[in-house]
């Protein structure tokens, strides 16, 4: 029923435009992205594959019924809203899977029910839960929030410690060390090199007065960071990523980085801030929520370990 036509990348205008097509349909109809950056970021580089899922049985022009990227032992999929029930899906899984060796990973964003009945018939078990949290930026600020991002009369904040923006070119090195030593056991974010970082700095959306770091006073020691992500002309902000020296941890750091964080989303005109969180990250989750993050989306990586 279907068939796989694989692209090294996506140069090809006609393959990237059904690729895309699927893609934005699918986020259309599911309040979510089918693919994660980080996942497109390796289609660029070359590290991961793109493909497209063909209906056999159709040789017109509704032909392309799936999308996916797959490679280093990972897997996206998801098929087109107005094709699915159909059986592609599986038809899909089946042939990628019948040439796949080694352990496999595949993401199910938004935990959709569908992927849990695939993940199942084809011997795939849950791993791992990323929450997406996100909180209204329209309400009233979190207490100390209002505050300088230098000021420490921020409860419980040490008066040592400040926090100014990122510095391209001076800062990568330091940044790149200590995001691994901060996510050392983190599969995707502790890998990032200074190339991945540049690879960043090069989007659109990004600005060094939004990439958040906290320095402690005199030695200028990095020992945190909140890195928002603010989309062109979006009302919705994200907090990228944070991090903070596990020899910091307990001081107030991270609580001062979130905060000043949500201070740059409002003042760059954001309404909403989302973010990402492992859910077994309790210290994390339980901060985020402190500050009036509430729960937006599940997602969830099943993997299929070689038999």
């Amino acid at each position: 029923m279907a068939f796989i036509r694989f692209a090294p990348d996506l140069t090809d205008a006609a393959f990237a435009a059904e690729f895309h097509r699927v893609g934005a349909a699918a986020t259309r109809a599911d309040g979510y992205a089918p693919f994660n950056e980080q996942s497109l970021f390796d289609v660029a580089a070359g590290h991961r594959t793109p493909f497209l899922v063909m209906d056999s049985e159709d040789a017109g022009e509704d032909a392309v019924v799936g999308a996916g990227i797959l490679g280093a032992g990972e897997l996206d999929l998801v098929v087109e809203p107005s094709r699915r029930r159909l059986g592609h899906g599986a038809a899909a899984l089946a042939a990628l899977l019948a040439d796949a060796t080694g352990d496999l990973q595949i993401w199910s964003h938004g935990d959709h029910p569908a992927a849990r009945v695939l993940a199942d018939r084809f011997g795939f078990t849950a791993e791992r839960t990323l929450l997406q949290l996100r909180m209204d930026l329209s309400t009233a600020a979190p207490a100390g929030a209002a505050a300088e991002p230098g000021d420490p009369a921020r409860a419980g904040i040490r008066a040592d410690l400040r926090i100014d923006a990122f510095r391209p070119g001076q800062d990568d090195g330091e940044w790149v060390a200590l995001n691994a030593l901060v996510f050392a056991a983190h599969p995707e974010q502790g890998a990032l090199t200074v190339s991945d970082l540049a690879a960043r700095q090069a989007e659109p959306w990004f600005s060094a007065v939004d990439f958040l770091v906290a320095r402690e006073a005199g030695i200028e020691r990095m020992i945190g960071y909140n890195w928002v992500k603010i989309e062109p002309d979006s009302p919705v902000g994200e907090i990228y990523v944070v991090g903070v020296h596990p020899d910091a941890a307990g001081r107030g750091v991270g609580r001062r980085l979130m905060l000043a964080g949500l201070d740059r989303l409002r003042e760059r005109g954001c309404r909403t801030a989302d973010l990402y969180v492992e859910a077994d990250s309790a210290a994390a989750v339980a901060l985020y929520r402190s500050i009036g993050f509430t729960e937006r989306t599940v997602d969830v990586q099943y993997r299929r370990r070689p038999r």
